[in-house]
């Protein structure tokens, strides 16, 4: 009886010891990087990116992981299209020169069996920057309608824009991007 009882345990020990990490590719119809700032101090304004690009995976049982994630500069919405195209010009994002603007991660930092924040390299207008995202939710479950499973997260992290070569009219503009 002794016998059979370490073999299931070694067994279900090498069982957990082999478990593959998790390969997930982001969905660019339900990612949308958002941005914010001051605008002259009337409002905060608010945009997003509408195409990115990426891959994320977990290794749940050694607690690590990759994010690598790109998005199309030239994709941004504002709300207002004359002020997308003032956007990609040469004072912030150059998307001529910069169409994208890329996350790499160097660290995937867990909270039990969750993801609570991601460390890594923001590279924008081609100057690159260590940015740590902190995750605000994080969920993977069985997706209903794609019957394989899927993780949704919300992250959010600051910096300054001047940082980038992106700061003309700072600070009237804000130079803080959440």
């Amino acid at each position: 009886m002794k016998k059979l009882t370490a073999l299931i345990l070694a067994a279900g020990l090498s069982t957990a010891a082999l478990a593959a990490p998790e390969s997930y590719t982001i969905d660019g119809s339900h990612t949308f990087p958002r941005f914010e700032y001051s605008h002259f101090g009337y409002s905060t304004q608010l945009s997003r990116f509408d195409k990115t690009t990426g891959t994320i995976v977990l290794d749940r049982a050694a607690k690590s992981g990759t994010v690598d994630v790109t998005v199309d500069a030239t994709s941004v919405d504002t709300g207002f299209p004359l002020l997308n195209q003032h956007i990609q010009g040469e004072d912030f994002f150059d998307t001529a020169k910069y169409p994208t603007i890329t996350y790499k991660s160097t660290k995937v930092n867990f909270d039990g069996d969750k993801v609570a924040s991601v460390e890594g390299n923001l590279t924008v207008k081609g100057v690159t920057k260590p940015v740590t995202l902190t995750v605000t939710s994080f969920h993977c479950m069985p997706h209903p309608m794609l019957k394989k499973d899927a993780c949704g997260a919300n992250a959010v992290a600051k910096i300054k824009r001047s940082e980038f070569n992106a700061g003309k009219y700072a600070p009237y503009v804000g130079d803080d991007v959440t």
